[in-house]
């Protein structure tokens, strides 16, 4: 397919997971990708598995949470690439804790990536889609956005991931630029094989499959939300979840 025939995706966090499955579809859907990680070597080495000539896919190891790094990498993107048409705001980190015993340090490392990496990488893609009056932003938030014990860090920044997506939408029509978020439920990733066995079991019988989802499920909502088939679309939060918020 070639549905992304002459565009250009951005993907942060691209090097494993979630990423790597959104980093495959797009390419394989016609894409330019340049994957964007903080582990730099496995960003290449995926780009080198996808496209040995470096042509079509780029990867680059980047702290998003520094903004001098990311528009540094934003303009290597745009010398090899030529532009910058979709960005998939995916990198995102957990440091789970019970509220009482969470340090500074773990509430401050969430909003950090969640927060600030996220407002540095679209706010530098956006100057370019805004230039051009042409842009898809895809975020990814999360089901538990909603809340979750452990995760009072993490579920701040995802609630606030939806509502930057609406802010943006409002502000991105007149450019053009569609602004949109997925919520990923239990997806078969590393970081979800790493949960507690019992835990794991709990939250793959609260779907509606009871099973977890596959990293190229989430993927190929996202390039519909990304698509021209999804012009119209723009501010809206998307459930991935397999059923799992029905209950």
């Amino acid at each position: 397919m070639t549905k992304f025939a002459g565009r250009v995706a951005v993907i942060t966090g691209g090097a494993q997971g979630i990423g790597a499955a959104i980093v495959r579809k797009f390419y394989a859907d016609g894409a330019k990708v340049a994957i964007i990680d903080i582990n730099g070597s496995g960003a290449q080495q995926l780009a080198m598995e996808l496209d040995p000539s470096g042509a079509k896919v780029i990867g680059l190891g980047c702290n998003i949470v520094n903004r001098s790094e990311v528009e540094t990498v934003f303009g290597e993107i745009v010398a090899k690439l030529g532009t910058v048409d979709i960005l998939v705001n995916n990198a995102g980190v957990t440091r789970d804790a019970i509220f009482h015993k969470m340090t500074e340090k773990q509430w401050d490392d969430v909003i950090a990536v969640n927060g600030k990496g996220l407002f540095n990488c679209t706010q530098v893609a956006w100057m370019i889609m805004r230039e051009k009056k042409y842009g898809k932003i895809c975020n990814l938030s999360s089901t538990n956005s909603s809340g979750e014990a452990g995760q009072a860090n993490y579920s701040f920044t995802k609630a606030g991931i939806i509502g930057m997506t609406k802010s943006l939408a409002r502000e991105g029509g007149r450019y053009n630029i569609n602004v949109n978020c997925v919520r990923p439920g239990v997806v078969d990733t590393e970081m979800m094989r790493a949960v507690p066995e019992n835990m794991l079991e709990d939250f793959v019988g609260k779907t509606a499959f009871k099973r977890m989802g596959k990293p190229s499920e989430v993927a190929d909502v996202i390039a519909y939300l990304c698509s021209e088939e999804a012009s119209w679309v723009t501010g809206e939060e998307l459930l991935v979840a397999g059923g799992f918020m029905y209950r």
